[in-house]
């Protein structure tokens, strides 16, 4: 089993109260924890608008905070879960990933999805297309961005995307290219592409669903002729780890009380019901990962809301918690 934790970005409210000349000192403190605590992998959010409904608090943009770590961390390897295919031609985007990998030494990881936020689309001026469309631009944004890191110039007339003679000059240092995690269960499309191009793969939030998406991403693998066990499945896990039942109940509290200016009441419940699931002791937490690892998820990328303010969850779970299940 392995881990990687998100690093506070804004997106999730999770900058709340803190001023702006500190918040970037807070994002890194928290990435350089999650460093030393032993994790594989420090992640941020691709979104500009915060949720669960757009806000004026902060959201930092990704690929700067990607530059940004690479320059102030030595080990650890930096993901984005995950990169929105739409906000980017992926040209340029595959330009600016090696670049970063560049900058990183090689630890870069390219989280990529079809895009879902369309408030933030209409937002920015972004055309926001049925589902069918926007996983087709993600399946040749991903070819385009594999031939850009591996090939000297790039010509590509596709449905959505057209190159002449495109140039990605540095490479990434990773051979033979920057690994790729396709996000999102859609069963038809987004796991077709996964079955095409991924290294990793990042969907659901049950095991039940994990276990269902999975053997829809193996069908497609032996359709296009794929090695599914070659693919690592990984999910997104809200993590509340503490000592005793009853902190953990002072931790949700806290987090409710941190939405609560932002969002109506009767919607606090939901924002509980996120958390609830992966929210205890360590023994407690061991025992609620083994469903998941029963089904086949090997990576488990760990949120802890709080971690701007108190990383000692986010610590616990690196200490207590995954020790247990590497063994």
């Amino acid at each position: 089993m392995r881990f990687g934790a998100f690093t506070p970005q804004g997106w999730r409210l999770d900058l709340v109260g803190i001023e702006t000349a500190e918040q970037w000192p807070t994002i890194l403190s928290v990435a350089k924890t999650i460093e030393t605590a032993g994790y594989e992998s420090v992640w941020v959010y691709d979104h500009f608008h915060t949720v669960p409904v757009p806000t004026q608090e902060v959201t930092y943009e990704a690929w700067t905070l990607m530059a940004a770590l690479a320059a102030a961390t030595d080990t650890i390897r930096l993901g984005q879960m995950c990169t929105c295919n739409g906000y980017r031609p992926p040209a340029y985007l595959a330009k600016v990933a090696a670049t970063v990998d560049a900058i990183s030494g090689g630890r870069l990881e390219m989280g990529i999805g079809a895009g879902w936020y369309e408030h933030e689309y209409g937002g920015y001026g972004y055309p926001f297309p049925k589902p069918s469309v926007r996983i087709g631009e993600l399946g040749e944004a991903v070819e385009i961005m594999k031939r850009m890191w591996t090939e000297d110039e790039v010509s590509f007339d596709g449905e959505y995307y057209k190159l002449d003679g495109a140039i990605c000059q540095p490479k990434p240092v990773q051979d033979p290219h920057i690994p790729f995690w396709v996000a999102g269960g859609g069963e038809k499309l987004t796991l077709n592409v996964a079955a095409r191009y991924a290294s990793y793969t990042n969907f659901a939030s049950t095991p039940e669903e994990f276990q269902h998406k999975s053997e829809i991403l193996k069908g497609h693998c032996e359709d296009v002729g794929t090695d599914f066990d070659a693919i690592v499945r990984s999910t997104n896990l809200n993590v509340v780890c503490e000592e005793t039942e009853a902190d953990v109940e002072d931790r949700i509290a806290s987090i409710k009380g941190r939405y609560r200016p932002f969002i109506p009441e009767d919607r606090l419940d939901a924002v509980e019901k996120l958390f609830r699931p992966m929210a205890g002791t360590p023994e407690q937490l061991i025992e609620r990962m083994k469903p998941w690892m029963d089904v086949g998820m090997s990576y488990g990328i760990v949120y802890f809301q709080e971690a701007a303010y108190d990383t000692s969850g986010l610590e616990r779970f690196a200490r207590e918690v995954i020790p247990a299940l590497i063994q």
